[in-house]
């Protein structure tokens, strides 16, 4: 069942902070990808090409996990688990251009009609700030 994004982790899905998602193969093992996400509401879009893996998998198993740190302090970070709740065409990038101008300040650039938007459920969040200090040697 779905739940709310705590605002804490909201904050870093906001943001244009990478994502980490996990998928399940078929033999039920992980596979991890670094992604672009949006948030409509509660609900955390990917999109991605149908050709790629992380599609595959996301149709076939709809279970994700993803993770989250803040790109100016990597010890606030996020784990989240849900599941696939729709999955939508995105031919003309309606879903996909706004994440990109997020991340990119520019437009997606690679449109088809193989692009889609996985829009995911949250079903467990939580977020932490450790109290390390930042400053790679």
């Amino acid at each position: 069942m779905a739940i709310p994004i705590p605002d804490a982790a909201r904050e870093l899905l906001e943001a244009p902070n990478y994502v980490h998602l996990s998928t399940l193969r078929a033999d039920g093992s992980p596979r991890n990808w670094v992604v672009w996400v949006g948030l409509e509401g509660d609900r955390i879009l990917v999109c991605t090409s149908e050709a790629v893996w992380k599609a595959k998998d996301m149709r076939r198993d709809p279970r994700v996990a993803m993770s989250v740190a803040d790109l100016d302090n990597p010890y606030r970070m996020a784990a989240l688990q849900g599941r696939v709740v729709e999955i939508r065409p995105d031919e003309g990038c309606c879903y996909m251009d706004p994440i990109s101008i997020k991340y990119t300040g520019a437009p997606f650039p690679s449109r088809g009609p193989d692009r889609v938007c996985f829009v995911i459920g949250v079903e467990k969040a939580a977020q932490r700030t450790l109290g390390f200090l930042h400053a790679p040697g």
